[in-house]
């Protein structure tokens, strides 16, 4: 795994805070300087944070399960969707479902039955309904799939949450802290670090910053992936190894009862 690189960071603008006054003592450790009343976060810090951070996702990711990305703010939207969407982990960017992981028997309600207005789509059982019926069930899924279409796999409550923004995905965290669920964020000066269990420090407005930060966990994620699979495919020549092992030792066993004869 790669470390973060300095020149990149500063080209980015990840080390660029929120104006002093504006800020959350609890930041403090992360905070190096102030220039024109503007905080500057002590990359330093980020590279260290962010490396336990990809260690810690690499694993989850390598073990099977599944880190929910949210990041619904514009800068963040399209960057996650394409950097998430190459490791097919679930995430959310137009708007965050209140009672998403607290409710998910709820949640997956709602998912199943946008997956069955799919389904009728696709294997023409909804030709057979009226074209103003039709027309509805098609706005439904719809408005269904820009909210919950990149979560429609996720069948059980993720691992973990990556988090762009804490303040604006205060419901979010709330969620997965009452729930026991283990966050991991990009911290700006201006929000509480003590509600993540994996703080990345850094500038969570620019869409530099935002897609230098998704690329690396998500490069992190992949590699886990990666391990993951070819652990299983390991795995699976071992059993055929094993298995052509037992044949062989019958047949020789065969050949020396008909020798024998």
């Amino acid at each position: 795994m790669e470390k973060l690189k300095f020149d990149e960071m500063l080209d980015a603008g990840v080390h660029f805070g929120h104006l002093k006054r504006k800020w959350n003592p609890g930041m403090a450790p992360y905070v190096f300087d102030e220039r024109k009343g503007i905080h500057i976060i002590d990359l330093n810090k980020t590279v260290v944070k962010a490396e336990e951070a990809a260690a810690a996702m690499k694993q989850i990711a390598k073990s099977g399960r599944k880190i929910l990305f949210v990041a619904t703010k514009k800068q963040a939207q399209s960057i996650v969707a394409e950097k998430v969407g190459e490791t097919n982990m679930p995430f959310i960017t137009e708007r965050w479902p209140g009672g998403m992981l607290t409710n998910f028997k709820t949640t997956r309600k709602t998912i199943r039955k946008m997956t069955s207005i799919e389904k009728m789509m696709q294997d023409g059982t909804a030709n057979h309904l009226s074209k103003r019926e039709r027309l509805q069930r098609t706005r439904q899924k719809d408005k269904l799939a820009k909210v919950f279409g990149a979560v429609s796999d996720m069948s059980r409550l993720p691992a973990a949450l990556f988090v762009v923004d804490v303040k604006k995905e205060e419901i979010a965290v709330l969620e997965a802290r009452k729930l026991g669920i283990p966050v991991f964020a990009m911290v700006d000066t201006n929000s509480d670090p003590k509600l993540i269990d994996f703080v990345i420090p850094a500038n969570d407005d620019a869409s530099k910053s935002i897609d230098l930060i998704v690329s690396y966990v998500c490069n992190a994620v992949k590699e886990g992936l990666a391990e993951r699979k070819a652990g299983k495919l390991k795995a699976a020549e071992e059993k055929n190894a094993k298995k052509e092992e037992k044949v062989e030792v019958k047949a020789e066993a065969k050949a020396e009862e008909t020798a024998k004869k």
